[in-house]
Order: structure tokens, then sequence, then C-alpha cells
């Protein structure tokens, strides 16, 4: 099991972006949550398997059709144990 923590940066608010992000994490079977910043950037937090953590860092590029991602920063991507989350939501 891995953990993804990512920024997403652009026009990534008021677009529907969080949502469409819990769906395809739901999709992927991943924990976590998609949380807005007061920057205007979202943060992604994601754990699960190491291939449907790389699938979700890949559509956080085009995740909302009314989104335009400037870019994706992975701030944070290991291998844990445990996992800390039971859901995936968005925030």
């Amino acid at each position: 099991m891995y953990r993804l923590k990512a920024l997403a940066k652009g026009r990534v608010q008021g677009v529907g972006y969080r949502y469409h992000v819990q769906v395809e994490a739901t999709k992927l079977k991943l924990l976590g949550y998609a949380k807005n910043l007061d920057s205007g950037e979202v943060e992604v937090y994601a754990e699960g398997a190491e291939q449907d953590l790389l699938k979700l860092l890949n559509f956080l590029y085009s995740a909302s059709p009314y989104c335009s991602v400037e870019s994706v920063e992975t701030l944070e991507f290991v291998a844990i144990e445990q996992p800390r989350c039971t859901r995936f939501s968005s925030y």
C-alpha cells in the first residue's frame, strides 16, 4: 500500500474538480480526500495500490471538463503499512 500527496494548481476550484477526483478515486478503490486550499490549489491525499495511485495522479491533469490545470506537484509518494483514511471524501 502507498500514500500519495499532490497539489493541483491552476483553475481547479469552482469547476467540479474535487467531485471528479472523488468519483475517480472511488472507482479505483482509493482512500483519502481532495481539499480546496486558501491558495486556490487543491490538495489530494490518497492511499491505495501503487498502480491505482499512478492512475489517479495522471487523472489529476484533466479531472474536470471545466478545469485548467497548470501543474500537478507530487509532494509525497511513499510506501505505508496501514491506511489512515476509511473512505475518499472532498471538502
